[in-house]
């Protein structure tokens, strides 16, 4: 797959997720409609959900994803290293200089977000801007360039705040449900305590939140691979990216400030897994193996 092709795609792939996002949300406020006897009232207010929603996570999605893992921004004088790699590197790659984050953790972790290269953002932990040498940590700020390069932050940025929405959209329909118990406003009994409809709605509940784990695991990974390759071909060193992920993969510890929803974006797993599991717990991990990673990096 070449650069432009990559590109192409994740725009598409962001394209279709907005697009699928909009159904589930809408399609869980019309089944919670049929079941209080309000189809079209609740799917337009499902509708009007989604679409802010879908706003708010194109334009807005950093902000949100930097605020859910507490990061705050690096000056230079602080972070000298950490700034100066970041600026000679985007600038060898033709990219605007990004804004540039730190997270308060002692867990090595970084990652890229951002809606395109105009408006990106580079965040790495504390921890990991001490354990890796120079090196080591142009190896990591290249491979987060190539994400913001190829526009797969925008596509992992997107599906983090996306896939938090349709979770508490899932979980504030069922309080609801257990709160109200599934009384109507009127005094059509049929309509509004339906047992298919409840059914539909339970079914709806609990394969919603699966179908947007399952968009997040399916951003390929791949793509980091590619991001692996290609942060290599900038630094030319792509040794300094193998040290740097044996360090990372080497780290006891989970993350204290990472989430679910937006364990995809790092370079590696935020939560320490086991990563020499069956190829059916593979199918459900963010990240290919950091193993893997550094094989491959050690043949180019």
């Amino acid at each position: 797959m070449t650069l432009y092709s990559q590109v192409s795609s994740n725009k598409w792939k962001s394209f279709f997720i907005f697009t699928l996002f909009i159904v589930l949300i809408t399609g869980f406020f019309y089944l919670i409609g049929l079941y209080y006897g309000d189809g079209m009232g609740y799917l337009a207010i499902g509708l009007l959900v989604s679409l802010f929603s879908s706003f708010i996570s194109y334009f807005y999605s950093d902000k949100i994803v930097l605020l859910s893992v507490r990061a705050h921004p690096a000056d230079k004088e602080e972070y000298f290293d950490f700034y100066t790699v970041v600026e000679n590197l985007a600038m060898a790659d033709g990219l605007p200089m990004p804004k540039i984050y730190a997270i308060d953790d002692p867990a090595p972790n970084a990652f890229a977000t951002g809606r395109d290269p105009s408006h990106a953002v580079v965040c790495a932990t504390t921890g990991l801007l001490q354990l890796l040498n120079r090196t080591e940590l142009e190896g990591v700020i290249a491979h987060e360039l190539s994400h913001v390069k190829n526009y797969d932050m925008l596509v992992m940025t997107v599906v983090s705040v996306l896939v938090g929405t349709i979770s508490l959209v899932a979980d504030w329909i069922m309080r609801s449900m257990w709160w109200g118990g599934g009384r109507g406003r009127d005094n059509d009994r049929e309509e509004r305590g339906n047992p298919i409809f409840f059914v539909l709605l339970i079914i709806a509940l609990i394969l919603a939140p699966l179908a947007a784990m399952l968009i997040q695991l399916a951003i390929s990974r791949k793509r980091e691979y590619l991001a692996d390759a290609s942060g290599a071909l900038l630094t030319r060193y792509p040794e300094g990216l193998a040290r740097a992920l044996e360090k990372i993969g080497g780290y006891p510890r989970s993350m204290r400030s990472a989430t679910s929803s937006t364990a995809h974006l790092f370079i590696s797993n935020p939560f320490k897994k086991n990563e020499k599991g069956s190829w059916f717990t593979g199918l459900f991990s963010t990240h290919p193996p950091i193993a893997e990673r550094i094989k491959i990096l050690r043949q180019l």
